[in-house]
């Protein structure tokens, strides 16, 4: 076990300093302009060239600096959280395949390319999700793999369609003229983008993908699998511009995933709704044609999200891996680094002034607000801006402010190599925002109207009649009328129950063709039946036919060359 926690931390290390001189050379880039892009003749075949292409600016190398920081991050913490685990070496095996595949997706200008790392992500993600191999960890994996397939499909769709054009590169795209045809392209780009970003109606999965291992949610619902549909999309924002059926799905998704953190009481569920409300962000800024705002907020989501990630990881490793925050409470006593940096993260991801998360989101609003605006809109987004404060403070007053009860003699203490990593991340999580605010993206002077100056004091008294009527509400639960409503509104709109009920008629109808075909008619005629046995006989006498010695080879070697002498000569 120490010689693996040496190699680990000898992994984590290289990918922490090659993470460090992406970021720089992402910084250069963006100063100078310049890209670099790579065509690789892996070979060629009948004059057929087989080329791998890779795009490296500004964009993508930032990107992948931050994939890797927070994977090296992720890595130095796995090695004390999976400690004693059987399968450790299979654990990091398949972190590091999950990181190959995302710089792969993130620096491809290629549909093929693309498609190595979109799949490789999906593969390796039904992998991690099942990786504690029980009942709901299968589930939960099938629904993730199956919600991801509609994805990898389009994919498909879209290669093929652009095989019309010679190339896969979507950066010649912008050279086809007819509207029809990018437009379904640009669908099919758009159906992958939200079932890997888990926008409605392909909300379910992501919940249900919690039944990882809380390192694995950590790099998951941060910067790689969550974040490659958004990425997608940002990539092809030229085509995108500005879409009406994208800001839909994103402000509702927002709504949707904000309204049912606040009736869960599962740890990670809290904090995977919270990164699909924040990815309904991101896709309304990206649908209103801002796709640097959209860029901006997911590396600044990122760095706090996955410290949430590794703080939650702390909580449920020191209280003997228990997730539901009704057994939780008081953990500032025995946990005070990770709660320090638990309410810091949160903070960030409510918006507060000056952290990582107030410099995208506030840009994000204010870029909106500049707009022309539906009022309903505009009352979903407000409704859903402040669900991200309701279940932060009702996260928090569950873990630091209840008491803990019986659970304190489960305690186990933090560990400082769980404790350094989630350091680096909060420290970044606090200055990052800031920083790339001032160097990537150019400072604006916003002037709102009177009515949004006062938009502070509106969401401060919504927010309290929000928490009042949640409060009647749980007085009220045993009303059934009340109890319905609550339950329609936890349950994420019954997405899940939906996801489930049409795809499960489906796979029982396998055990019924293999009962009664492949078990069945077909086993009893082909197999072992009357036809199999003459095929058999017919080829037994054909293997015969076939059999030659040397003397039957060479009589024949010279019946043909005679035969050939005796036509050309």
């Amino acid at each position: 076990m120490l010689f693996f926690r040496l190699v680990n931390c000898y992994l984590g290390f290289m990918l922490m300093l090659i993470s460090g001189y992406f970021v720089v050379s992402g910084y250069s880039f963006y100063f100078s302009s310049n890209v670099v892009f790579l065509e690789w003749e892996i070979f060629s075949l009948l004059g057929s060239n087989i080329i791998m292409t890779i795009l490296l600016d500004w964009m993508s190398l930032t990107f992948m600096g931050f994939v890797l920081l927070i994977s090296s991050m992720v890595l130095f913490y796995s090695g004390n959280y999976m400690e004693g685990d059987k399968f450790i070496y299979r654990f990091i095996m398949l972190v590091y395949l999950f990181v190959i595949s995302m710089l792969l997706l993130i620096m491809s200008p290629n549909m093929i390319s693309i498609l190595l790392g979109w799949d490789g992500l999906g593969l390796v993600s039904y992998c991690l999700v099942i990786y504690y191999q029980n009942v709901k960890s299968a589930n939960a994996g099938m629904l993730t793999i199956l919600s991801n397939r509609v994805g990898d499909v389009a994919i498909l769709l879209s290669i093929s369609w652009m095989a019309n054009y010679g190339t896969w590169n979507f950066y010649f795209l912008q050279l086809v003229y007819s509207d029809a045809e990018l437009m379904f392209i640009l669908c099919m780009v758009v159906i992958a983008a939200m079932t890997k970003s888990a926008q409605i109606p392909f909300s379910a999965w992501l919940p249900a993908a919690m039944a990882a291992p809380t390192p694995v949610s950590a790099l998951v619902h941060s910067s790689t699998l969550v974040t490659a549909g958004v990425y997608l999309l940002i990539r092809f924002s030229e085509l995108l511009s500005v879409s009406n059926f994208m800001f839909l799905v994103g402000v509702f998704t927002m709504f949707m995933s904000g309204l049912g953190a606040n009736f869960e009481t599962d740890l990670k569920k809290i904090i995977a709704l919270s990164t699909l409300s924040q990815l309904g962000v991101m896709m309304m800024i990206l649908s209103l044609g801002s796709s640097e705002l959209a860029f901006f907020h997911l590396l600044s989501h990122a760095l706090f999200k996955s410290l949430l990630f590794l703080c939650a990881g702390s909580f449920i490793h020191s209280m003997g891996d228990t997730q539901d925050i009704r057994n939780l409470g008081g953990l500032e006593v025995g946990l005070p680094i990770s709660s320090f940096y638990f309410m810091g993260c949160s903070l960030s991801l409510c918006g507060f002034p000056f952290l990582s998360g107030f410099y995208s989101k506030d840009s994000i609003l204010e870029f909106y607000f500049l707009n022309n605006m539906n009022f309903f809109m505009f009352l979903v987004i407000v409704l859903g801006t402040m669900f991200t404060v309701t279940y932060s403070v009702r996260l928090v007053y569950y873990l630091f402010f209840k008491n803990l009860g019986s659970k304190s003699f489960l305690h186990l203490g933090e560990s400082i190599i769980m404790v350094v990593p989630m350091s680096v991340l909060f420290i970044l999580a606090i200055s990052a925002g800031s920083a790339m605010s001032w160097l990537y993206f150019p400072v604006n002077f916003v002037i709102l109207p009177f009515f949004f100056k006062l938009l502070i004091i509106t969401l401060v008294l919504m927010l309290m009649g929000v928490v009042y009527l949640f409060m009647k509400m749980n007085y009220l639960y045993g009303v059934v009328k009340v109890k319905a409503l609550i339950h329609f509104l936890g349950s994420m709109w019954f997405m899940p129950m939906i996801s489930t009920t049409f795809i499960m008629p489906v796979l029982k109808s396998g055990n019924t063709l293999l009962k009664y075909l492949d078990q069945g008619w077909m086993e009893y005629i082909f197999s072992q039946g009357k036809i199999a046995k003459t095929l058999d006989s017919g080829f037994l006498y054909s293997d015969k036919s076939f059999f030659f010695n040397l003397k039957m080879y060479l009589l024949f070697f010279f019946l043909i060359f005679f035969y050939f002498m005796i036509i050309y000569v």
